[in-house]
């Protein structure tokens, strides 16, 4: 990778940024661009790119040169300025998840964790306990993982170790997932989101169909029913209320801080306390701890790493606390991943006023229903929900369905939801209702954007009598 020569265009995604980081880290030549570094937006992320030794350029062509390999994240249409120039200039041009592959493929020993939710989570969980456990992975997430924050490196959704052990994510939502290859491949669940059911049954098929050994959720039935189409030897399952697992987890405890389970596989019980809360991580660390197995990790080892595991970014992240109410910040963007979050916190005591921003009109099309579900039977009584409108950056897009659309859908199944167009008259609302022992959950995915705005809120809220 040493002689690599790299532009990274939309350098500042979720997707892109740990990647290009990697290929820096790695000896490679690397540069990169991005509207919304163009627009002045987050900053920071690319102050920290700079700090990389990556040259950053406006999204206009100029960047590109002789000799480049041009990579571009899936928000990157095929009109703009620097994909034009690269077919000018005869480069090489690859998706985000090609030129991930080429990376994972060529591996030794590799991990890629896919699934509909848990993914980034699990991510980080395999990358801590191989780290932890002297095995010096590199792992490509796309959250940042909290332990290897340091002041030097605030987003750090990456780590760079041994190129011949790959740990990644990886995503069916633009079906690339079947460009992976992996030694272990790990399914978390198979639910609705980005695709229909059937499509993503194919995919995920494909994925375990490609790998050496599969991790399995086997308390998820679509994820079920495709273990029991699997080999005997390449099945790894793990649940919390599947008997047959290899990994078992049993007595799970939600705790305030986090929750306690005991684990069972290779004919050993070792008790695991969790930094993070919610039965949804107690599942997650299942699924990580199948993975490490597989590569030769011992059971007491992973476990003993995995209770210094702090978590990844905006998963239930608490922001903090100002005049009594306590902000926090999550991902949570499609039905599975909000019932999982308003499960966990609904356990706590505390009124929940929630803002969620839709990450496009396209998932209101796909899943609207199922959202509107999800909030209704999530919220309890006294728990208001407010909507901005969804992230919109540009293009052709059916409307029909929009926040207005949304709260009403909540509205007629009993929760109690507003839409307020934009976010400002959203936090003015919140910071006029929320009272000492309220929680403000800001949630959302695709925007950058929103931890800003929790932050402004807590700032807020620590400002007020």
């Amino acid at each position: 990778m040493s002689d690599s020569n790299v532009f990274f265009c939309g350098i500042g995604g979720s997707g892109m940024l740990p990647l290009a980081s990697i290929v820096r880290a790695s000896g490679g030549k690397v540069a990169g661009s991005d509207r919304s570094l163009d627009a002045g937006r987050t900053a920071g992320k690319f102050d920290y790119l700079r700090s990389l030794g990556i040259q950053l350029f406006a999204q206009d062509g100029s960047g590109l040169k002789p000799g480049m390999t041009l990579v571009t994240s899936t928000a990157v249409e095929a009109t703009i300025p620097d994909v034009a120039r690269a077919r000018e200039l005869g480069l090489t041009h690859l998706t985000r998840p090609q030129y991930l592959a080429k990376l994972l493929n060529a591996a030794q020993r590799s991990v890629a964790v896919g699934g509909t939710s848990g993914k980034s989570t699990v991510t980080g969980m395999i990358g801590w306990m191989l780290h932890a456990c002297h095995r010096q992975p590199t792992v490509m997430n796309g959250a940042v993982m909290k332990n290897f924050v340091t002041p030097g490196t605030p987003f750090a959704s990456a780590l760079v170790g041994d190129p011949e052990l790959f740990v990644s994510e990886v995503d069916e939502s633009d079906g690339s997932i079947a460009l992976y290859r992996p030694e272990v491949a790990v399914i978390t669940n198979v639910t609705l989101d980005h695709k229909g059911l059937d499509e993503l049954r194919g995919m995920f098929a494909g994925f375990v169909a490609a790998a050496r050994k599969a991790v399995v959720n086997l308390d998820d039935p679509e994820a079920r029913l495709l273990a029991e189409s699997l080999p005997a030897g390449k099945l790894i399952g793990y649940g919390l209320d599947s008997p047959g697992a290899t990994v078992l987890g049993k007595d799970v405890r939600e705790e305030d801080a986090g929750a306690a389970l005991a684990v069972e596989a290779d004919d050993q019980r070792v008790e695991l306390q969790l930094q993070v809360p919610g039965r949804h991580n107690a599942s997650n660390a299942l699924a990580a701890i199948a993975a490490v197995l597989a590569l030769g990790v011992r059971l007491d080892d992973a476990c003993t790493a995995l209770g210094r595991f702090e978590g990844t970014k905006r998963r239930l992240e608490i922001v903090g606390v100002g005049g009594g109410v306590t902000v926090i910040d999550d991902f949570a963007h499609n039905p599975d991943k909000i019932d999982a979050t308003l499960a966990t916190l609904r356990s706590r005591p505390g009124r929940l006023l929630i803002m969620f921003q839709p990450h496009g009109y396209g998932p209101l099309t796909k899943m609207g229903e199922e959202l509107a579900d999800s909030f209704a039977s999530g919220m309890a009584p006294g728990d208001s929900l407010f909507l901005p409108d969804p992230v919109y950056h540009g293009g052709t897009v059916d409307k029909a369905r929009d926040s207005a659309w949304l709260a009403a859908a909540v509205t007629a199944r009993g929760g109690t939801a507003r839409h307020l167009a934009g976010r400002s008259a959203i936090g003015e609302a919140l910071i006029a209702e929320a009272q000492s022992g309220d929680r403000i959950v800001i949630m959302g995915a695709r925007d950058d954007t929103l931890s800003e705005f929790a932050a402004e809120l807590l700032e807020r809220l620590a400002r007020r009598r």
